[in-house]
């Protein structure tokens, strides 16, 4: 995951020791950095989250987002990084090595069940693959019960990244991972693993290679399939994300994270709303205060002050990168279905505000979290 936002929250960053790098694929490398001792408690990270790096760049201090492809237990911060063209970001960032690391955060991440038996089934388009690798790693290690299913997209062969790594994990594991490819670009003789990973290729997925269960012979794999793990760009994400939805997985055992923005709603809005007109807003935001009037409400609450160019921080708008999180101090939202928020954030009055639609005349949020 990448994104060029700047948090209302404060960030703490620190110098790290880059012990590695290495170029994967034509356009992807990997950095390590090591964590000393003495920032050890500040880097204590669960599978699935993401670092932001801070370089200068033509005069310019950059801030990125990058997702871990480490596993805690392996005591150090890995990133998988994809560089666009010459001119973006990454590349400068490969050349240029001189960068802070902030601490770990994000909330693509699942909770512990060691004791369990579990199955999880995991979809990776591209770079999209860099949280979903540190969740293998890290399941595999530390719970002997759950096997686990990766679908991963690619353009072509060349362009997987990490494929070294993937398939030692399936020596090591070879009764618990199972990893299938898909080319969009690439005929391998198989019409099942060319194209796009979409809703079309999870129904064939189901049908052709999560049947038959042998810990079960009344049901299928897909039948036991207690989360779901879904990384890439966001029509992919919307795409699987509602096969797997109409497909009987329930929507809070589905999780998923972006790598790019994206402007939709990953699931589609079944609620309709009162018409409120002359919406009076204040926010403090990055210590200031506003004041604005929105004309109504048909519109969610973060791409309205959007398009009225306030400097709101924002990634994916469709309630799971957590930037634009807010407290609500006065009036009336209805919070849409986000990723990132847990009830008890709900309950103390945070909101996200790319998923808000506003219900009162006047509101008041604060986008200063620290």
């Amino acid at each position: 995951m990448e994104n060029l936002v700047p948090k209302a929250r404060k960030i703490e960053f620190h110098r790290l020791k880059l012990a590695k790098k290495q170029e994967l694929t034509k356009n992807t490398f990997s950095l390590e950095f090591e964590i000393p001792s003495e920032l050890a408690s500040q880097y204590d990270f669960e599978a699935g989250q993401y670092v932001t790096l801070k370089f200068e760049s033509e005069g310019k201090i950059i801030q990125k987002d990058f997702s871990m492809t480490s596993a805690p237990f392996e005591k150090v911060i890995t990133l998988g990084i994809k560089i666009n063209s010459e001119e973006s970001f990454a590349n400068t960032l490969f050349q240029n090595l001189k960068v802070e690391v902030s601490e770990p955060r994000g909330r693509f991440t699942l909770i512990a069940k060691p004791h369990e038996f579990r199955t999880i089934v995991a979809f990776a388009g591209g770079i999209g693959i860099t949280p979903i690798l540190s969740h293998l790693k890290n399941i595999l290690h530390t719970e002997h019960r759950t096997r686990l299913f990766l679908f991963y997209g690619n353009r072509t062969k060349k362009e997987v990244a990490f494929k070294q790594e993937l398939e030692e994990l399936v020596q090591k594991y070879p009764d618990r991972l199972e990893i299938h490819y898909f080319y969009s670009q690439e005929k391998v003789g198989n019409g099942l693993f060319e194209g796009r990973l979409d809703a079309k290729k999870v129904a064939l997925i189901i049908n052709q290679i999560l049947q038959l269960d042998d810990t079960d012979e009344e049901s299928t794999i897909w039948d036991a399939v207690d989360a779901v793990l879904i990384c890439g760009k966001g029509e992919m994400i919307k795409s699987i994300a509602n096969a797997c939805y109409h497909h009987g997985i329930l929507k809070k055992n589905i999780h998923f994270e972006l790598f790019e923005e994206f402007n939709e709603d990953i699931y589609p809005i079944e609620k309709e709303f009162p018409l409120i007109n002359d919406i009076s807003v204040d926010f403090k935001l990055f210590n200031n205060e506003y004041s604005t009037t929105l004309k109504d409400n048909k519109i969610k609450l973060l791409q309205q002050l959007l398009i009225q160019k306030f400097p709101v921080p924002y990634s994916c708008k469709s309630g799971i990168c957590g930037s634009c999180e807010c407290i609500l101090e006065e009036g009336e939202v209805e919070l849409l279905e986000n990723e990132y928020l847990t009830k008890k954030e709900e309950a103390s009055g945070r909101i996200l505000a790319c998923m808000s639609v506003v219900l009162s005349k006047k509101i008041k949020v604060n986008f200063d979290l620290n």
